[in-house]
């Protein structure tokens, strides 16, 4: 038993002075609980609803009003174009469009026919079905509460149209998510211990007193694994495609640009976090860490950010996944243009810009 006892205190020795084991037991326990238990919120509310009322009647605008009030809905941060109604559906601002023709509360008095449309963005198929299926409880609640006691539900028509992804196939909505996550956590990964690894083997000394400016040796560095990445890339959207069937209606051009800004944001990180440690297989264990769960859990990959608590949301605004997500489904299902992707293409921008110039930064310091 002493000789146990002596191999545990020495163990429990030798964890204090490992910090990486330190992170491993402590911190990521923490930071997967602090994670899961806030942004897992599988429940869809405050769904974005635009409604184009062209019956204008009280009741009409009662049928809006119980959309609105019931929960569920929210309306559109922008005013729906009824010249171009679509284009709250590619720019994200909304989920779904109700359309109230003329006519609709006559067919209430006189128990005619009628027929109210609904188009739904169907990239995310979760929300597409929860859209559908609220909308039908909300319009079916609201006519019913218009008829006379006794009365049948009359003649109304709902005829959804889910656009984008009509067959509401779930894979057409994760897969280009995960390029988008898959990218991230690579290109971390693969500069993260290029400049440990130099540390590691002493040879950082023989690149310092080479003929180069720090900026020299980041942009050398940086530029392999840039093409690198690229091919990565590439390699996945056409397993994607091909292997999945996911849909590409927008433009292959467009897509690699808004890539290539994606691409260099990540391996920033990857060099700042070279820059920081002295091992490569810390570098890769934090470059894990802080690429992969925030990638997965605050991006929109598979939790809607709008269903988070304030504070995450506030938080998904940094990470560069957020907005390379929103891009690559817009793209790929949507087929959208970079007039409709600006939104998030300006911060993507942004955000690379700040990590290249904090990495080389950091990167100058460290050597001075």
């Amino acid at each position: 038993m002493r000789k146990i006892r002596f191999m545990a205190i020495k163990e429990i020795r030798h964890i204090l002075r490992d910090p990486r084991s330190l992170i491993i037991a402590i911190i990521m326990p923490i930071m997967m609980t602090f994670l899961y238990g806030y942004a897992i919120n599988l429940d869809i509310k405050n769904i974005k609803l635009a409604i184009i009322d062209y019956d204008r009647t009280a009741e009409s605008r009662d049928l809006a009003a119980r959309f609105y009030n019931s929960g569920y809905f929210l309306p559109p941060d922008n005013a729906v174009d009824p010249s171009d109604p679509e284009r709250v559906l590619k720019t994200g601002s909304a989920a779904a469009i109700i359309t109230i023709e003329p006519g609709m509360a006559r067919a209430l008095t006189d128990m005619t026919s009628y027929e109210l449309g609904i188009l739904i963005d169907g990239a995310d198929a979760n929300t597409a079905l929860a859209v559908s299926s609220y909308a039908s409880i909300v319009i079916r609640q609201f006519f019913m509460n218009q008829l006379p006691e006794g009365m049948e539900f009359p003649g109304i028509i709902i005829s959804p149209q889910i656009y984008y992804n009509p067959d509401l196939k779930s894979s057409h909505f994760f897969v280009p998510g995960l390029i988008a996550v898959i990218l991230m956590m690579i290109s971390a990964l693969l500069t993260s211990i290029t400049i440990a690894r130099e540390k590691e083997t002493g040879t950082m000394e023989q690149l310092l007193i080479a003929p180069v400016t720090p900026v020299q040796i980041i942009t050398g560095k940086v530029l392999p694994y840039i093409g690198l990445a690229l091919l990565d890339g590439i390699l996945v959207l056409l397993f994607a495609v091909f292997y999945f069937g996911t849909p590409f209606s927008g433009s292959i051009i467009l897509l690699l640009a808004m890539g290539l800004i994606y691409i260099i944001a990540a391996l920033s990180i990857g060099i700042l976090i070279s820059t920081l440690v002295k091992t490569q297989q810390l570098a890769m264990m934090i470059s894990m860490v802080i690429t992969m769960l925030p990638s997965v859990m605050l991006s929109g990959f598979i939790f809607e950010i709008k269903n988070m608590p304030v504070a995450l949301r506030v938080i998904t605004h940094i990470i560069p996944a957020r907005y390379f997500v929103e891009v690559i489904r817009g793209i790929m299902l949507r087929g959208s243009s970079l007039g409709v992707l600006m939104i998030q293409a300006v911060p993507l921008v942004i955000i690379a810009a700040i990590l290249i110039g904090v990495a080389a930064r950091t990167f100058k310091l460290k050597i001075n």
